[in-house]
């Protein structure tokens, strides 16, 4: 699913008082329970074989011991599908957990992310939730690390057997895909590390399951994404209809022209007032209504709200396939799963086949055709249009070195006139083009080829 942001308040409880107190008292009965009893309803599954059960299935105290023992797990994501994740897999018997997540808490998050509390406002989103875990579920060891995924590399992700993602980061999933990918050896079965991926967008959701070089991965999916919403530059200029149209105006237009060289910070409250301020007063300008704050930053920001069943339900799926894959004890997803609610409850399972020409586990170039006498800024466009490879800036490298660069300014600004030059000038056919983007966590490589 895609990169989403969630503003929304939290919900007030309901409960009586005398609820909460017999809620604490299960929840204190739990923590107490020796480890043979806590995992009764697990054993039942663990010792003894049913009728879809795997072969290589050795059940009883062998597959106990790896689940509690020796499973080492890791958890990204510590936001809505995280909290979820983190808890079903400490009460399921993983008690090697890690944990990583770069946000901090937001008052916003208190309605569906369980694990924290207001006087948690501000702080870690793993280091809380790890805390919180642990203290309920005494024996489990959860590990935060509070940054990017991007701070460790391959030796890090190569000592976990199984890799959880609860993301809301389309880059993020792409970088931790091809990572998994590119850490295979063939001769090596134990550097394949399952990956399994869960996303939710309001009232949807999907949960996958990714075997390394072996089932499609993450970006052989890619065009599957739902673009993000655009408007066109000419409407938002002239003729605005929408609410959106006149946030858009503001954000677009007007910040740059301001600001010049300033970066709008989504985040900085004071810069979502501008935008506000600006878009309301092109709104009554147009006899527009509709802007408000909460809508101003909505548009900025993508924003959909997020739906607290919808993120059990997918971590639910995620969990059990974790589960699967880890004791042996049922097949695994073979490999996606898709999950919607919005008129009632439908779930749909579908092999998901690898994609050929996928940069990450296709293995090969890519074959890309273009008009010989098309201008070099024709190919950065097409690049840019095309949804199996959601480039949003490229920068080109030929034969004979850069073609055109985005950045550094230095780079950009030697090799800008290229853009004018037609392609049957600077590339050849059969010549291999790389392709480097600041959001494509890998280098892309285009075979060209020259159409009618």
């Amino acid at each position: 699913m895609p990169e989403r942001s969630i503003i929304l308040s939290p919900l007030v409880s309901t409960m009586s008082q005398e609820e909460l107190d017999r809620r604490a008292h299960t929840r204190n009965a739990y923590t107490k329970l020796p480890t043979d009893q806590k995992y009764t309803h697990v054993d039942r599954v663990l010792d003894a074989p049913g009728p879809f059960t795997d072969e290589a299935f050795q059940g009883g105290d062998a597959a106990k011991h790896f689940l509690r023992n020796t499973c080492k797990v890791l958890v990204i994501g510590a936001g809505g599908l995280g909290c979820e994740i983190l808890q079903n897999l400490a009460l399921m018997g993983f008690n090697d957990i890690h944990v990583i997540d770069m946000d901090t808490i937001d008052i916003s998050n208190l309605n569906r992310q369980f694990l924290f509390r207001e006087s948690d406002v501000g702080k870690s989103k793993a280091v809380v939730a790890a805390a919180f875990v642990m203290s309920r579920v005494p024996g489990v060891k959860v590990t935060p690390y509070h940054g990017k995924i991007q701070d460790h590399d391959e030796t890090y992700y190569s000592q976990f057997n199984l890799v959880v993602c609860g993301l809301d980061s389309i880059e993020a999933r792409r970088w931790i895909n091809a990572t998994l990918v590119q850490m295979v050896d063939p001769e090596d079965a134990d550097t394949v590390k399952p990956l399994i991926d869960g996303g939710t967008e309001g009232f949807k959701g999907q949960a996958r399951v990714i075997l390394p070089t072996i089932t499609s991965c993450y970006e052989c999916s890619i065009d599957m994404l739902t673009p993000p919403t655009t408007y066109p530059i000419c409407t938002i200029a002239n003729t605005p209809r929408m609410p959106e149209h006149c946030i858009e105006w503001a954000s677009v237009l007007e910040w740059p022209k301001e600001f010049k060289d300033k970066k709008l910070d989504n985040d900085d409250p004071d810069h979502i007032e501008w935008l506000y301020k600006r878009a309301l007063s092109r709104a009554n300008e147009f006899n527009i209504e509709g802007v408000t704050w909460a809508l101003t930053q909505g548009v900025v920001k993508n924003i959909i709200p997020a739906i607290a069943s919808t993120n059990a339900i997918i971590a639910a799926s995620c969990c059990n396939e974790a589960f699967k894959i880890a004791t042996t004890s049922n097949p695994y997803l073979d490999n996606y799963m898709m999950y919607t609610g919005n008129d009632s409850l439908y779930t749909f399972t579908f092999e998901h086949e690898k994609r050929p020409e996928c940069p990450v586990c296709g293995g090969e170039s890519i074959e890309f055709e273009v008009p010989k006498d098309a201008k070099l800024e024709r190919v950065v466009e097409m690049l840019t249009e095309r949804q199996d490879m959601q480039i949003k800036k490229p920068s080109l490298s030929g034969p004979q070195g850069p073609l055109f660069f985005q950045a550094p300014k230095q780079l950009y600004e030697a090799t800008k006139a290229n853009l004018d030059k037609a392609v049957g000038e600077v590339l050849k056919v059969g010549d291999q083009v790389t392709v480097t983007d600041r959001g494509l966590p890998f280098t892309l490589t285009l075979t060209i080829k020259f159409s009618e």
